[in-house]
């Protein structure tokens, strides 16, 4: 009975390995998204960390994170800074329509209606696009272009995932009062865990995107997204599994870590 439960096999105990692992790359994505201009690309690599260990591949957690940030840092930094611009002047227009407009509400409810519908884009942008980008290789934007079409294809999914982080958010936050040290336990893992709750249900839509002989994910074999047309449909040739809206995939060998 000892034996089987000091066993490192053990669920319990792979369960209490993998939070730590979550803090650590929480740590590690804390770390390098200091910079502001780098969090693109930690959130890549924090991806890239979780979708594996969610495929039971993981190889180490500091060596996967800084090969996905080296590899992925040019392009998810060409993605990130204007996300990040879009974002500021989402957020000061929601706040100028609100403060400009008190005394007319039904401007200021058009007004702002339009810019929440913007935000709600951006969301779905920001919680697709660092998944694919570390998945799948592609132009700067195709990989826009991709993680849009996902997050609508899969809306049903894409609502779940954003429901599912702010109640880890809301709890956080109700925990903070309550019960601190759970709170403080809790943030520890931070990003990462949404990120690995998130990966749970990426994983799952990625695999309808991959040939049908590379769903066993046998060796270090990654899809990768080839270019799409400007009106969102695939390429001459390409798979039928892919769906109109994404191309087709063609599998390329990954360097092993």
């Amino acid at each position: 009975m000892l034996q089987s439960f000091f066993n490192y096999d053990n669920p319990i105990w792979r369960f209490m390995g993998r939070l730590g692992d979550m803090i650590v790359l929480n740590l590690l994505w804390l770390v390098c998204s200091i910079p502001v201009v780098t969090i693109g690309a930690s959130t890549t690599a924090l991806y890239y960390c979780t979708l594996k260990y969610v495929r039971n591949e993981d190889y180490g957690d500091f060596r996967m994170f800084f090969r996905s940030f080296k590899q992925n840092f040019r392009q998810a930094t060409i993605i990130w800074i204007p996300m990040l611009l879009i974002a500021a002047v989402l957020g000061f227009d929601f706040w100028f329509f609100g403060q400009l407009m008190a005394g007319s509400g039904t401007v200021k409810f058009f007004l702002q209606a339009v810019v929440l519908a913007m935000i709600i884009v951006w969301s779905f942008v920001f919680l697709y696009v660092w998944p694919v980008l570390s998945r799948f290789e592609n132009t700067t934007k195709n990989t826009i272009l991709n993680a849009i079409l996902m997050s609508i294809r899969y809306l049903g999914s894409t609502i779940s995932m954003l429901i599912c982080d702010v109640v880890i958010l809301l709890v956080w936050y109700i925990l903070l009062f309550y019960i601190p040290w759970l709170s403080a336990f809790l943030m520890l893992m931070g990003f990462a865990l949404i990120a690995w709750i998130n990966s749970t249900m990426f994983e799952h839509i990625f695999l309808k995107f991959m040939p049908k002989e590379d769903h066993s994910h046998d060796g270090d074999v990654h899809p990768i997204l080839e270019d799409i047309n400007m009106d969102g449909s695939l390429k001459e040739g390409a798979a039928e599994e892919t769906g109109e809206a994404i191309s087709s995939l063609k599998k390329s060998s990954e360097d092993e870590i």
